[in-house]
């Protein structure tokens, strides 16, 4: 699938920052999924590039984990996605040094148990996964504590390289 040009109202983007930085970075992650038609895949990933792909993967990434910690991300099958592609090392190219390195560790977690917490499971299955790898725990709490910094630090750097991610239209 070819590449699109992902057009943003430059009115639209000006009034979600005033709101805030999560604001801002929302306008962009809605836009793309609009774009490819809701869920990121092999099929519609062409459609966007890097950079986009980056910034939809930690809206991703940051919803799982604020809902539910790594386990829920890797459990609900974006394992692959986050920790078997460039992901951290294109948050360290955008200002998000000690994310990437939380997502290092979260990738030397995940390749030692994505057997376990990939398996299909009942509920009461998965909840127990929380108390049978507390490891996690402790990058659940690391995130959750820099989330707002992270966020600060990607809406900066998609703010001074906006051509990268959309071209702002005046309407």
């Amino acid at each position: 699938m070819e590449q699109k040009i992902i057009t943003i109202s430059d009115a639209r983007l000006r009034e979600a920052a005033a709101q805030g930085m999560d604001e801002f970075l929302q306008v962009f992650i809605d836009r793309y999924r609009e774009v490819i038609g809701g869920e990121l895949n092999a099929g519609n990933m062409g459609m966007l590039n890097g950079e986009q792909i980056s910034l939809l993967a930690y809206a991703l990434f940051r919803e799982e984990v604020m809902d539910g910690g790594f386990i829920q991300l890797i459990h609900n099958g974006y394992g692959p996605f986050i920790f078997d592609n460039p992901f951290a090392k294109a948050m360290r190219l955008m200002g998000a040094h000690d994310f990437s390195k939380l997502v290092y560790k979260g990738k030397r977690l995940y390749d030692k148990y994505k057997e376990e917490l990939t398996k299909d499971c009942s509920d009461e299955e998965f909840m127990a996964l929380f108390e049978a790898y507390p490891q996690f725990d402790d990058l659940d709490d690391e995130f959750v504590e820099m989330e707002e910094e992270v966020t600060a630090a990607l809406a900066c750097y998609v703010d001074e390289h906006l051509e990268l991610f959309a071209e702002v239209v005046k309407e």
